[in-house]
Formats: structure tokens, sequence, C-alpha cells
């Protein structure tokens, strides 16, 4: 598994030796490139969804900044404009987790018609209870090809409750094997069920910012960031042992 680390300002991007995880949402207002190694560009899905409702730019505006951005360094992939499916999101767009899946795919299917410089658009599985992530993942049927690199997104607030992100994993896998997932936000506690390490082909996680905020540090200083993605180097190049895997059995059932 292969580790982003989710950064506020585009410029940190130069410190840190980990690939950087950046929104779109913090590159819109900046003029000048930054400097990055390898990166994946994130729609800012949270964001719109949760505070907006919505997305407040269109398809063709993001296509825009994939373009613009796709200069500076190496962008890996840029994330589709996906809605989440948590209970607190579907209440706040009074739409149906059917009805996020949908408007997912059709979200996909705009970009991939947009000129995005060649860059590589992660298309992202949606749902909440594991079969609902089989069944997104088939209404995307043949757009979804072999090996490709997909996104499990509604995943960041079950960090507290790892099997969960288990059950879902293995639902998506037992399906399509050949998949490469990337992880949205998945934290360290996750990180550490060998499991989850072993399903994830990446992940993304910027904890360490909440983590600095909430000890009295600074949330936006690289250093966190770069000691945050050192410790999950070191969990990711762990020894796996067969026995850590059978309290998660159940879970993927």
């Amino acid at each position: 598994m292969r580790f982003f680390v989710g950064l506020h300002h585009p410029h940190a991007a130069q410190h840190v030796s980990t690939p950087a995880f950046i929104s779109v949402n913090a590159l819109r207002r900046r003029k000048g490139d930054f400097t990055v190694g390898e990166w994946i560009m994130d729609s800012g899905a949270f964001t719109e969804v949760v505070r907006f409702g919505g997305y407040r730019f269109g398809v063709d505006e993001y296509a825009s900044q994939i373009r613009r951005w796709s200069k500076c360094g190496t962008l890996l992939a840029a994330v589709a404009q996906d809605y989440m499916c948590e209970s607190f999101v579907l209440e706040q767009t009074g739409k149906t987790v059917a009805e996020h899946q949908q408007m997912t795919v059709d979200r996909y299917d705009a970009l991939m018609r947009e000129d995005v410089a060649g860059v590589y658009i992660m298309p992202v599985l949606q749902g909440y209870e594991p079969r609902s992530y089989v069944d997104h993942l088939r209404l995307y049927g043949e757009r979804i090809a072999h090996g490709a690199w997909v996104g499990v997104g509604s995943v960041c607030k079950r960090n507290s409750n790892p099997a969960s992100i288990v059950a879902v994993l293995h639902a998506i896998l037992r399906e399509r094997p050949d998949l490469k997932l990337h992880g949205f936000g998945v934290k360290q506690t996750a990180l550490e069920i060998p499991y989850v390490r072993e399903a994830l082909h990446t992940a993304d996680s910027m904890a360490w910012s909440f983590a600095a905020r909430r000890e009295g540090r600074n949330a936006n200083d690289w250093r966190e960031a770069e000691s945050y993605a050192e410790r999950i180097k070191r969990i990711v190049f762990a020894p796996t042992y067969a026995g850590q895997q059978i309290q998660l059995f159940g879970a993927m059932q």
C-alpha cells in the first residue's frame, strides 16, 4: 500500500517526502505553480456536498483545474466528483443512497467527456452497507476497466470501527478482485489492521492536522504531516502475521 499525505496548502508539498493529496479547493485561488512530486488531486467532495449541498462548480470548471495543475509535478490522478452516502450527508441533500450513486456515475461520465490533459480520472465507489458498494460497482459496469484504480468513499467516518472498513473492502474485492482500491481519509487506527493495508493499493489521510489542532500545535505545519506520514510508512512495512487476521474474519462475511 502507498500512502498519500493530505495537505491544506499546496506549497507544503515541497517539504514532504511522501506523495501528496491536495484538494482542488486549495488550488482555485492560487495563481502560480507549486513544487510537488507525485500527487493526487481531490475534487473537494466533502466540503462541497456537506457545506453546500452539491457542487458549486461545474464539471467543465473542474476539468479546467485539472488541466491547469497537471503541469505541476506528477499528477497521478484526479478524483471524480462523487456524492458521499453517510446519513448526515443524505439529510443535507434530501436524497437516497441510490440517487447519490447515480449522481456520482453521471458526474464521472460528464468529466470523462472533458479534456483533462490525459490525467487519470479516479472513479469513486459510494454506498454505506457493504452490499451497496457492490451495487454501485455494478452500476458503473464496463466503465471500470480490469485492474482500474478506484476510490472507496464514505469510509473516513468509520475509522473508530475498522472492522466496518474491512467489511466494505472485502465486499468490493470479492466482486472485483482485480481492482486497485484507494481509501479516502483512512487513519492510522484502520491502517494498523493488516487486511486493510493488504486490500488497499493506496490511501490518504489528513489526520495529522486534526491531531495537531486538538493537541494545541500548528495544524498547518508540514513537519506534522511529515511525521505522521513516517509513522504510517512504518506501519505499512511492518511484518504481517496470519494470526492477526483471524479476529476480523467475522466482519468479512
